[in-house]
């Protein structure tokens, strides 16, 4: 897609100056997502283990669901016009930031007015003053959207995991002291809000000059043309992702919820360190292959089977071993969580292909088809996650989560790629050798936690070996990773 501002000179690297960008680019966002998620994984099994309980931690997963929901519109997709458009972003960025400034200042506005019903709502009241300061990171994530917008249509991961490791420490240390001082879900909100002014700071030094209001109307108006639908298609798929806290909350007791986020931010680890750390590099290298239909469909295909080959085994090794990891990182407190893990686990596996496939979908144009791709899936979704709360609890919901992923968006997907270019044969090959492996693994692992038992040792031999049964079932398709 053209932006007006497009140069007549082409923006499009040629092959292999692209694939080494994407490529450094990749293993800087990897290093960064894994970095920092093993340090918040780290700071969880802190907080979770000596300050606070589960009701806590539904506090906290009630104001980060409204915050995420927010943040997924809060600029109007019009930051993405960064990454996109060709030319010279310097020239609509001054729009792009009074766009996505002024909605993330409305949207948090409207937010402080209703949070106190909307923390009546999802049946946790005492989270109204935790979401008031929460969302504060819709205003600062609005402004930081231009300069981060550079950084990625630069494939410069190398600054912005500087930029990330600041936001990390500054707020996990915030975090930390208030949580230790007894502020309980509050110590997640400032630590938040002091990370992502920290993150602002960095993104204008990573990207000097960047941060420049200015408007322009007719740029205005292509910018909320190309933007807008996709701002609803990005708020479908947070919906879908957090609406079963929405429904734990107000269906089941705070004591549930507490164990249903844990459960479900333990099955995101996957998620957030292999899928975060493609979708830095894969939107802008889909970007800049969507005018060759072939060149596309080998990226996304070589994509699809690098990222399914390194969550395969996480999936696996979390979910055939959830009741024995969760009560070793955790203590014996928090085994409920473990009961709805292997299913949250399934999940987390599809959630990644379809992040993946979103971000093609987007690059490629097809908008249209997103917006009906996640209408169906959140409307489906809903009385499934409903029904299932109230047959099976948190175990119900995370099965309603994986049968409407699974019988529903999967297929729905794939005929959405399809039309794109993308051949089913195309996604089989991708991941053929990642589910055998899996498959393998599985067999493997419930084999010997059988007879060697759950001790810490029994733990990493068990999990030793199922890994070294994955690595051998792939080795045949490494061929199809490389590149």
């Amino acid at each position: 897609m053209t932006g007006p501002a497009a140069d007549t000179e082409s923006a499009t690297p040629a092959a292999p100056s692209l694939g080494r960008k994407v490529g450094s680019a990749a293993k800087w966002s990897l290093i960064n997502t894994v970095v920092m998620r093993l340090g918040n994984f780290a700071t969880g099994i802190v907080l979770a283990r000596f300050f606070l309980g589960p009701e806590a931690w539904g506090v906290y997963g009630i104001a980060q669901t409204v915050l995420l929901v927010l943040l997924s519109a809060n600029e109007l997709g019009v930051s993405l016009a960064i990454v996109r458009w060709e030319g010279d972003p310097r020239r609509f960025a001054p729009t792009v930031l009074t766009l996505s400034a002024a909605s993330s200042c409305l949207l948090y506005a409207v937010l402080f007015a209703v949070a106190p019903a909307v923390a009546g709502v999802l049946g946790s009241p005492e989270a109204s003053g935790v979401l008031r300061v929460m969302c504060l990171c819709v205003v600062l994530d609005g402004l930081s959207q231009v300069p981060a917008g550079f950084l990625t249509r630069e494939f410069a991961q190398g600054r912005r995991m500087a930029v990330d490791g600041l936001n990390f420490v500054l707020s996990t240390a915030v975090t930390l002291l208030l949580a230790v001082d007894g502020w309980g879900a509050m110590s997640f909100a400032w630590g938040s809000v002091v990370g992502n002014v920290a993150a602002l700071i960095g993104c204008c030094l990573a990207a000097p000059g960047t941060l420049r209001f200015g408007w322009d109307r007719e740029q205005a108006r292509a910018l909320l043309r190309f933007g807008l639908p996709l701002a609803g298609a990005s708020m479908l798929a947070l919906g879908v992702v957090n609406v079963d806290t929405m429904v734990v909350g107000s269906a089941l007791d705070p004591l549930a919820l507490g164990f249903y986020v844990l459960a479900f931010n333990i099955s995101g680890w996957p998620v957030r360190i292999i899928s975060e750390a493609a979708r830095r590099v894969s939107f802008a290298g889909f970007s800049r292959l969507a005018d060759s239909p072939k060149a596309l469909a080998a990226g996304f295909g070589r994509a699809l089977g690098v990222v399914m080959a390194g969550t395969v085994p996480i999936c696996v090794l979390l979910a055939v071993l959830a009741a024995p990891v969760v009560e070793l990182i955790y203590g014996e407190r928090w085994l409920p969580a473990a009961r709805a893990l292997p299913w949250l686990m399934a999940l987390g596996l599809v959630r990644i292909g379809c992040e993946l496939a979103y971000d093609c979908l987007v690059a490629i144009g097809r908008r249209r088809s997103l917006i009906g791709v996640q209408g169906l899936w959140l409307v489906i979704l809903i009385p499934a996650l409903v029904i299932g709360a109230r047959t099976g609890g948190i175990v119900g919901v995370a099965q309603g989560h994986v049968l409407v992923a699974g019988a529903v968006v999967v297929p729905v997907f794939l005929l959405a790629l399809h039309r794109g270019g993308i051949r089913l044969g195309t996604v089989a090959r991708a991941c053929a050798w990642p589910l055998l492996g899996g498959a393998v693994m599985a067999a493997v692992l419930l084999l010997l936690e059988r007879y060697l038992g759950d001790s810490v040792l029994a733990l990493l031999a068990t999990g030793a070996a199922g890994t070294l049964c994955y690595v051998l079932c792939i080795l045949p398709g490494r061929a199809l990773l490389k590149g």
